[in-house]
């Protein structure tokens, strides 16, 4: 069975827990460079991450991207919202479509 995670600095996806979703608390790009690679073996099927995380480590985003699993979305922070999320949806829009509709 696939799991769902949630990581990000603790305020961010601590609620996430009461969803059922396993939560990691991070705060640096190395440690969350190193926890995606073990989520991405570990039948992790959707990887929320904070999007100041996201930002950190676009590089292996960028790299899991090209994998089938696990997607790997970005959220807004308490610390604020970069826009980094909105346009990952809207990307994939325009690859599915083939135009900006959103």
């Amino acid at each position: 069975m696939y799991k769902i995670a949630a990581i990000g600095d603790r305020t961010s996806v601590y609620g996430f827990a009461a969803l059922g979703l396993d939560t990691f608390f991070v705060t640096d790009a190395d440690e969350a460079k190193v926890l995606l690679r073990r989520l991405e073996n570990e039948s992790y099927a959707v990887i929320y991450i904070t999007e100041q995380l996201a930002e950190q480590v676009r590089d292996e985003l960028e790299r899991i991207s090209a994998l089938p699993l696990p997607a790997v979305i970005p959220i807004p922070g308490v610390y604020g919202n970069t826009g980094m999320g909105r346009n990952a949806v809207n990307e994939s829009v325009i690859k599915a479509v083939g135009s900006d509709i959103v």
